[in-house]
């Protein structure tokens, strides 16, 4: 039989797949859709009762939501998810209740990359630990003529700009909403104030290239930081160093690339996870074929070889960190191969959720009202002032069931 997968990430190499079809007997075709209409496909297919896929993406951010709305298949009843939850430790993400929503195929996470070239070019010694110094020494590799707009901020009104403020929040030391759901960023001294303010400035400063107010988080890396055309992201996905920077055919900046933790108010500042999970539609044909794929697609030798383990031929691009231990520790024993080494400190010591109580069920809204109105800032049609009153009313809204 054929199952449909669709997920916002490339196919797997030929090979892989057409191994998995001999052992099996089932052949997969896959579409790739960007994040955002993959999320509008599947909303729309629950809703209306109909057939889209039968394996499709099941994001951190939409756990509780799609739980809420019983839209897929519980996954304990396809896949032994109490054997795997110690070698995923972020199958808590997909968890509610009793319920797996969906199992995680990678553990990303949000952390900074630096194309070290451009900053040994620029004269800079030293890699920044702190906002302040991160941000100077951008304008230090601009100022230089090393590159017309050295960072890259995905500006689009799409989820990767929500994600990017989240990330940049936590830089500045604080969190977006409590554990009531009510913001925390209204204060131009808070934490999320800061961090719009910052964003818009590096756009308004230059810092930022002027095409990226259309331009979305995997846009960015895919045609900015892999071409070599900036010199940083400051909210980067783990793993993109091994699965898209270090790639000879996706990039022209390999081994130029590495991770940096991200810098923070007073120092490195952690990480917020955003794992993404693949989960079973209610409306799926083959519910028992989709179960079989997503066990091999998250097997840990399968996964090593996404992460780059096995050479460029066998990687997945734009594949992050693998979600099982057993994979991550694979890529390390190998040495620093597409940054394992790095990426294991970062998982052990500076990794949280981006939500500390869990992503509300009405996340979707509350993001469409982040990225909206930080868009309309960018553009200059909003003040950041006013983009973060729309934001907080928003918030302040859907947290009371208004």
């Amino acid at each position: 039989m054929t199952i449909n997968v669709a997920l916002a990430i490339p196919s797997p190499p030929k090979a892989s797949l057409a191994a998995f079809t001999k052992s099996t007997g089932i052949t997969v075709h896959w579409t790739n859709i960007d994040w955002d209409s993959l999320q509008t496909k599947i909303a729309a297919a629950a809703t209306a009762h109909t057939y889209f896929a039968d394996a499709t993406d099941v994001d951190w951010s939409r756990v509780g939501q799609l739980s809420k709305l019983k839209w897929f298949h519980p996954m304990q009843n396809y896949v032994d998810t109490k054997s795997l939850a110690a070698d995923m430790p972020q199958m808590t993400s997909f968890t509610v209740g009793k319920e797996v929503v969906g199992v995680p195929f990678d553990a990303s996470f949000l952390t900074t990359t630096v194309n070290k070239k451009m900053f040994a070019d620029a004269g800079i010694t030293a890699m920044p630990r702190t906002m302040a110094q991160y941000t100077a020494d951008l304008r230090r590799i601009r100022s230089k003529g090393v590159v017309d707009h050295p960072l890259d901020i995905p500006f689009a009104a799409a989820e990767g700009l929500s994600t990017y403020w989240y990330q940049a929040t936590a830089a500045f030391g604080g969190t977006v909403l409590d554990t009531h759901g009510r913001p925390r960023f209204t204060s131009p001294g808070s934490a999320g104030y800061k961090a719009a303010q910052w964003m818009v400035d590096a756009m308004r400063q230059g810092l930022v290239p002027p095409g990226n107010i259309n331009t979305t988080d995997s846009q960015g890396t895919q045609t900015e930081m892999a071409k070599g055309t900036v010199a940083s992201v400051f909210s980067d996905y783990s793993g993109n160093v091994g699965s898209l920077y270090d790639v000879p055919s996706s990039s022209t900046v390999v081994k130029q690339v590495g991770y940096l933790a991200p810098p923070g108010a007073g120092g490195p500042a952690p990480n917020l996870s955003n794992p993404d999970g693949i989960g079973i539609p209610q409306a799926a044909k083959y519910p028992v074929a989709a179960a079989k794929f997503i066990k091999w697609f998250t097997a840990a030798d399968n996964q090593a070889a996404f992460a780059g383990l096995d050479g460029p031929d066998k990687t997945l691009r734009t594949y992050s960190l693998p979600s099982r231990l057993s994979a991550v520790h694979k890529l390390a024993a190998k040495g620093d191969l597409v940054g394992a080494s790095a990426m294991s400190t970062m998982l052990a010591s500076g990794t949280r959720p981006v939500f500390p109580g869990g992503a509300p069920s009405w996340y979707p809204q509350f993001s469409n009202a982040v990225y909206t109105n930080l868009h309309a800032a960018a553009t200059g049609s909003l003040s950041v002032k006013g983009a973060i009153k729309a934001i907080a009313g928003t918030a302040n809204r859907l947290a009371s069931g208004s």
